[in-house]
């Protein structure tokens, strides 16, 4: 499993990848067609067209790394089937982590909660954690 001690956003690339690429040519996808920088500590995911091999890149502050899986049974879920409007599919760590593990859910259900806000305080009440789905509900009260 990759360990990460910080909040690192995931992205999927949205279409099938030659898993014959590495360091350099698959930092140019995230450059250049993903419109991303390689070198931002984030973690860029890529799926062979059989769907049985996934390549993760990332840097680790002191160059990069490429993670690579192969599957003996089953299929990785294609993420350029449930990409976002911008052509990217976000995951989380939790998410990737489901996904190597050959995981069916990615990109079906919410797997992790959304991310917590701090609410400012109002005269009669205290300071709430909510998520930023709740947050205009929250705003609106106030």
């Amino acid at each position: 499993m990759i360990g990460s001690t910080r909040q690192v956003a995931v992205y999927a690339f949205g279409a099938a990848t030659d898993m014959r690429k590495s360091f350099d040519s698959l930092s140019a996808l995230v450059s250049q067609q993903m419109q991303r920088e390689a070198l931002s500590g984030d973690m860029f995911l890529f799926v062979s067209k059989n769907r049985r091999r996934a390549k993760v890149l990332y840097w680790d502050g002191t160059g990069l790394c490429v993670f690579a899986k192969r599957l003996e049974q089953g299929r990785f879920v294609a993420p350029w089937r449930r990409l976002e409007s911008d052509g990217l599919m976000r995951l989380t760590m939790s998410e990737l982590t489901l996904f190597l593990e050959g995981s069916e859910l990615i990109g079906k259900v919410a797997l992790s909660p959304a991310p917590f806000t701090l609410v400012a305080q109002s005269k009669n009440s205290e300071a709430t954690h909510l998520p930023s789905s709740n947050r205009a509900l929250a705003c609106a009260a106030l």
